[in-house]
């Protein structure tokens, strides 16, 4: 079974699912990370579906994202795509 294969078993497509991203405290990054998933999923509010917490120095800011995911393809390209940003350290 190919590693597509099980993801989509294991998920079971169209589900909820939450993208945590940490990345620098910019004033850009909230604005950027939404333009990405906006990009990528249907439906997507970011004031409703996006929440933020900044670290206990001020430096990052930790982003979770919760989008109604379709299929893995859509998943990689949204973590290509977070990742790819200069602004974003990490994506979980």
């Amino acid at each position: 079974m190919s590693e597509n294969s099980k993801m989509e078993e294991l998920l079971q497509f169209p589900c909820s699912f939450a993208i945590k991203i940490m990345g620098f405290n910019h004033p850009e990054l909230i604005a950027e990370v939404s333009a990405i998933i906006i990009k990528h999923t249907e439906g997507f509010n970011h004031e409703k579906d996006l929440q933020y917490k900044l670290s206990r120095a001020g430096n990052y800011l930790s982003i979770t994202a919760n989008i109604n995911a379709t299929s893995k393809a859509q998943l990689d390209s949204i973590y290509l795509a977070l990742n790819s940003h200069p602004l974003v350290k990490i994506t979980l």
